[in-house]
């Protein structure tokens, strides 16, 4: 009866020690397809969306700041054409 629970617990030890090799392996292929799909996309030149999302809001923010200035230009203008 020993022997049977000395050969389940090898058995229970092996599995145990598979199953931590397989979750070792699972998270090195992991990294590693992430760097490969990194590398790929940075080979293209594909941005981010957090890159694409800053760029975007530095653009309305110049809309923005060309519309006031050129809101201002009008004033002046405006100022100018009444004085004149």
């Amino acid at each position: 009866m020993q022997s049977k629970n000395k050969i389940f617990d090898d058995i229970s030890q092996l599995m145990t020690n598979a199953m931590g090799v397989a979750q070792g392996a699972r998270e090195e292929a992991e990294t590693a397809m992430s760097g490969l799909v990194d590398r790929w996309l940075a080979d293209r030149d594909f941005v981010t969306r957090e890159e694409f999302d800053a760029v975007r809001a530095m653009a309305q923010k110049a809309r923005e700041e060309n519309e006031a200035l050129k809101a201002r230009l009008d004033a002046l203008e405006a100022n100018t054409s009444a004085d004149a």
